[in-house]
């Protein structure tokens, strides 16, 4: 029988798990509100770890007595800027030069995860060895609790034992539905997913929304990476591929909530909780654990196929997902 304790463990680890793929999904939403398809998600991922990682080990290697904060800021937005590159290579291939956005998507997966190891097997040999890359003093700013200074009980910990980035998503989640909902921005944004002709005929400029949606949500994807890097893993790189697999996990939560930011909050602590669920459960093998880690993906199939026998319009992605648009064409 499961324990109170053990039932407070498993809902914190849904909760750390699901915030990885929550800012992936969050950012992916973004950007595909604009009727872009970037299935480059793992590799923007990679990207916003390594170089938040990178960057707080070289400030930690340079400074006698590095600060918490000022490692945060800098990891942070080395994170954020190098995905939203990310971003901005993917929009110039798919935008401007009008290149196939599923091609350019996947392509943009492996560069990350290539350019990602490389620095990371580089940093991992200046430390001496895999593994042993180390910013103890900036992953600890980034995994410090809330309330750590408070004693809490089962119930209490599993709401406010964690960083601040676990917030930070729920937070990001919320300003999108508002953005996307209630803002003059947010729903012309949306115009140039569902028909950007009709928008450009409206005087909506359709090359910036898209362009500011897709680096902008670059960025927040690449957070991803860095929870990861710096949370989950406690500030160290491997590379056994574990980002890849979870930016697949994120693509998979975009269907899953179905475009909406607000259910992908509840979205990732049940993919969080049915990926965990298995260590709960005794006498299972290998095998048994192998399936249970696909639940999150069979229950996005299942609500995939439920959406589409629906076919409410609310439910469905922009009706230009994954289409350039050629202007000339209007």
């Amino acid at each position: 029988m499961i324990t109170a304790v053990q039932i407070s463990q498993l809902l914190q680890s849904a909760i750390v798990f699901g915030t990885v793929i929550m800012f992936g999904a969050l950012g992916e939403i973004l950007t595909q509100k604009s009727g872009n398809l970037n299935l480059g998600v793992p590799g923007i991922m990679y990207l916003g770890g390594i170089a938040g990682l990178a960057t707080a080990y070289a400030y930690e290697g340079s400074t006698e007595n590095p600060n918490g904060f000022v490692a945060v800021l800098l990891s942070f937005g080395a994170a954020f800027l190098a995905s939203a590159l990310g971003g901005l290579l993917y929009s110039f291939l798919t935008i401007t030069l009008r290149a196939n956005q599923n091609v350019t998507g996947l392509t943009l997966t492996i560069f990350g995860n290539g350019l990602a190891n490389f620095f990371g097997g580089i940093l991992n040999q200046i430390a001496g060895g895999v593994g042993q890359v180390s910013v103890r003093t900036t992953s600890d700013a980034y995994r410090r609790a809330i309330t750590h200074n408070i004693s809490m009980g089962h119930i209490g910990s599993v709401f406010f034992s964690y960083g601040f980035m676990a917030y930070l998503a729920i937070v990001i989640a919320i300003v999108l539905f508002v953005f996307l909902n209630r803002t003059r921005m947010g729903l012309n944004l949306r115009a140039v997913g569902e028909n950007p002709a009709t928008a450009d005929a409206a005087g909506i400029n359709v090359t910036r929304y898209k362009y500011l949606a897709t680096c902008i949500g670059a960025g927040i994807t690449g957070l991803g990476g860095l929870y990861y890097t710096m949370d989950y893993i406690k500030g160290t790189w491997t590379t056994d591929g574990t980002i890849e697999a979870l930016g697949w996990l994120a693509v998979a939560l975009v269907i899953f909530a179905t475009w909406r930011p607000l259910n992908a909050i509840w979205g990732a602590y049940l993919f969080g909780l049915l990926y965990w669920t298995y260590l709960y459960i005794p006498g299972l093998t290998r095998s048994s654990q192998e399936l249970f880690k696909m639940l999150p993906y069979i229950v996005t199939i299942v609500v995939l196929l439920f959406v589409s026998m629906r076919k409410k319009r609310e439910d469905q992605p922009p009706a230009s997902l994954g289409l350039s648009y050629f202007r000339e064409e209007r």
